[in-house]
């Protein structure tokens, strides 16, 4: 405040304080916040994959509203997202500066840290704030344990009575080789739950199946990410929206199915994700481990 009270030499109107909280729900930390002198909060949401939704909307939505109604001749805008450029140049043309507020850096080409470049020719100046004063105003905390994890069921490799040895054999592999000689075992590797159909592939365009292997193979990995967004989707959905998609089933919505191809394309590539019976997984999937939540 007297960063910004130095440079323009004003009265303060407002602050305005945005974040991001599950259905856009106060949590204790913003109802301190909100109860400050001058102050208002301004929540948008957390989507089903942890973004923040919302945010940069009601903040450029206010500063387009402060300037149109000649609330205020300056705001001064702590934040880098290159997002709000076109809100910011709106603003100007409303009359209004905006100046940017940013972290100390020197041996930052724009003087700043975390600032976007096209956020930065569009604001009428730049001013930072010394680390020290970050520092000492902020404490910085690290929790003693960290977020809890869906616990996984493994099962336990059968025991050999021969050493084991150096690596588990693909079934390619053990296929090609003669059997193990008398006395000695090689296990292939647990199944997957709800895995049975998980090595074959259907092509539209073929009459039967093409057989995977099944060691990091992409439906391997199509599951793997089906049971994660699903995993990630019911942490942070209310009962009406978890009740809306079980009226709907078996379709996604496509927001839901958007997530499920776009992790899974980076994990494998597009190609193998637009095989149908990857996109199938992924689904299916995502049902079986929702299933297994609720």
């Amino acid at each position: 405040m007297k960063r910004t009270a130095e440079h323009c030499g004003l009265e303060v109107l407002r602050v305005y304080w945005y974040d991001a909280t599950k259905d856009a729900l106060f949590t204790d930390e913003h109802k301190r916040i909100g109860l400050l002198p001058d102050v208002k909060v301004r929540l948008g949401r957390i989507s089903f994959n942890g973004e923040q939704k919302g945010v940069d909307l009601k903040l450029g939505l206010d500063l387009v509203g402060v300037a149109r109604n000649r609330a205020a001749s300056v705001a001064f805008l702590m934040s880098g997202d290159d997002d709000l450029a076109e809100a910011v140049e709106e603003a100007q043309d409303l009359g209004m500066k905006v100046v940017l507020v940013g972290l100390d850096n020197p041996n930052h080409r724009l003087g700043a840290t975390s600032v976007a470049e096209h956020l930065a020719l569009r604001v009428d100046s730049i001013i930072t704030l010394s680390t020290d004063l970050i520092e000492e105003c902020f404490t910085k905390t690290v929790a003693e344990q960290p977020r809890p994890t869906p616990a996984v069921a493994v099962q336990p490799p059968a025991p050999t009575p021969a050493p084991a040895t150096p690596s588990v054999p693909r079934p390619s592999d053990m296929a090609a080789r003669p059997a193990p000689p008398r006395g000695r075992m090689i296990l292939p590797s647990p199944p997957r739950p709800y895995r049975s159909e998980a090595h074959l592939v259907y092509s539209s365009g073929g009459t039967g199946p093409t057989i995977l292997p099944p060691e990091d193979s992409p439906l391997d990995v199509a599951f793997e990410v089906g049971e994660s967004v699903a995993t990630n989707w019911y942490g942070t959905i209310t009962q009406g929206e978890l009740n809306e998609l079980l009226a709907d089933r078996p379709i996604l919505p496509v927001e839901i199915d958007r997530v499920l191809l776009k992790d899974c394309a980076q994990r494998i590539g597009e190609y193998k994700t637009d095989l149908q019976g990857v996109r199938r997984a992924l689904r299916e999937a995502f049902w079986a481990k929702l299933d297994q939540l609720i």
